[in-house]
């Protein structure tokens, strides 16, 4: 695990850690936690400027507190990979951030394993939770890329979750565009230009004639 964290202009704390690496072909593992630092600076003000707000300049209601925990999974990860394997990596924001991410991951980790929003279970089909679920709140995907978020209510966890991920898919698919004109002649996302070893191992029990 690597880290990084960095002070808001409003004065908040964002902490970032990566599990792991899936993107190592355009970041390595101090980028790819520069881009969980970036996404967190953004979700940052938002919540301080939703909690500072008056209640008629906060389209989703004022924040409660200037602080959320955040858990992306990877979106490169089989359905065969276990939740606690496949996590990407949090965020924290504010003084207490970290508290929130066992709510954030129980949303991601229901979220991975239904295939929808954690609170459709939560307020339609409680059955789909089982002994230990989180039973508050949504989880959000975007283009594959699942986030859970905690610390405001749920809609505003929603909206924190949604926007997270949409910058994290930006941020990532910006530099494989900038990869892709440096690397057109390749086939594979390898500085080798050679297949992962999974999908060697997937055929090469082949013997040809």
């Amino acid at each position: 695990m690597t880290g990084a964290a960095a002070v808001s202009p409003d004065g908040l704390k964002v902490q970032v850690a990566h599990r792991h690496n899936p993107y190592s072909y355009v970041l390595d593992d101090a980028g790819l936690d520069a881009v969980l630092l970036e996404v967190g600076l953004l979700r940052a003000a938002s919540i301080q400027r939703q909690h500072t707000a008056d209640d008629a300049d906060a389209p989703r209601g004022r924040y409660p507190r200037a602080a959320m925990g955040f858990v992306l999974m990877d979106a490169t990860a089989g359905p065969w990979t276990p939740n606690e394997e496949a996590v990407l990596g949090v965020v924290t924001v504010g003084d207490g951030g970290h508290a929130f991410l066992p709510n954030a991951a129980a949303k991601a980790g229901a979220h991975r394993r239904l295939g929808r929003n954690n609170g459709e279970a939560v307020h339609v089909d409680p059955h789909l939770l089982g002994a230990g679920g989180f039973r508050y709140g949504h989880s959000a995907q975007v283009r594959g890329q699942i986030v859970g978020a905690s610390g405001q209510s749920t809609d505003q966890d929603l909206y924190e979750a949604a926007r997270l991920a949409a910058d994290f898919v930006s941020a990532v698919n910006t530099r494989h565009a900038q990869w892709e004109q440096s690397n057109a002649t390749g086939i594979w996302t390898a500085p080798d230009d050679g297949p992962a070893s999974e999908y060697r191992a997937m055929t090469d029990w082949f013997e040809p004639s």
